[in-house]
């Protein structure tokens, strides 16, 4: 067995496990290659369907590929396509206001999930995020609690002081693929499928099944998106990689981070940790 072929068991496993465990689950997809790959491997898990929502979030910003995009693979695929949007949504843009990029994301992303996952009761998000994307990523864990106010909460202080820390786990380390999939009081769970994976095996991966792929990924005129955002926090990275192989080869020798090219005031650990206890991704 292929390192691909057991990391793809692992996360297909975690999909059959949420199958069996929550009642509504959904997927969110934003037409990039992480969660593309979640919609492939949920059809690998369910024999060629894709049994739950598949949920959008259209801030007004993207790229014209990418709604181009979404709507090819969903014609293909033919999964049910939900699409939160905020009111503001193409209307406030910080590159061109007092709005900060902060202040942006909780409007235009983290309230309209809020309001889809209490519009639809959804009990589960299924998330592509990956431990090494960014730091605050890679303290996840597989099955991540949210609560009411939808907070992201990892510790708590202790009750008693025995040991040094000043701090308790809420979650246990996950090991040997046994993970705690209940949690008393959650509002509902973020369940994350790759989150062992690399962005070199997600593109792997991608080559193997021949995944249909954004094609902001690919070079045009020596430039392409590393990491695919909106159109306010996006730029493209100098590039001549024009195909999967030039990709990978250009990962593996790359010194510059995966989200190279995304707004630096938003990718500071510290503005990271607010935004996923708010509830973002």
């Amino acid at each position: 067995m292929t390192h691909l072929d057991e990391i793809v068991n692992k996360s297909i496993y975690i999909l059959r496990e949420v199958r069996a465990e929550f009642k509504n689950p959904c997927i969110l997809w934003s037409t990039g290659k992480d969660s593309t790959t979640i919609l492939s491997l949920v059809r690998e898990a369910f024999f060629g369907e894709i049994p739950w929502d598949v949920v959008h979030i259209d801030t007004g910003w993207q790229f014209e590929e990418v709604y181009e995009f979404r709507e090819m693979l969903q014609e293909e695929w033919g999964f049910n396509l939900v699409i939160a949007k905020s009111p503001l949504a193409g209307k406030i843009n910080p590159r061109f206001s007092n709005i900060s990029h902060f202040e942006c994301c909780i409007k235009l992303k983290t309230k309209p999930l809020r309001d889809v996952i209490e519009k639809n009761g959804y009990d589960a998000v299924i998330v592509s995020i990956r431990r090494d994307e960014h730091a605050m990523r890679n303290i996840e864990r597989v099955f991540s609690p949210r609560d009411r106010e939808f907070r992201w909460r990892l510790v708590r202080e202790k009750s008693s002081m025995i040991g040094d820390a000043p701090f308790e786990s809420l979650q246990p380390i996950e090991l040997w693929d046994l993970f705690r999939n209940y949690f008393k009081d959650a509002h509902h769970i973020r369940v994350h499928p790759i989150l062992h994976w690399t962005e070199v095996d997600v593109w792997r991966y991608i080559k193997t099944r021949r995944l249909p792929t954004n094609p902001l990924y690919f070079s045009k005129d020596g430039r392409r998106f590393r990491s695919i955002g909106c159109k306010t926090c996006s730029v493209p990275i100098p590039s001549h990689a024009s195909s999967i192989d030039e990709i990978i080869e250009e990962v593996l020798t790359s010194t510059e981070t995966e989200r190279e090219g995304r707004v630096q005031d938003k990718e500071e650990e510290h503005i990271m940790r607010r935004l996923r206890a708010l509830g973002y991704m």
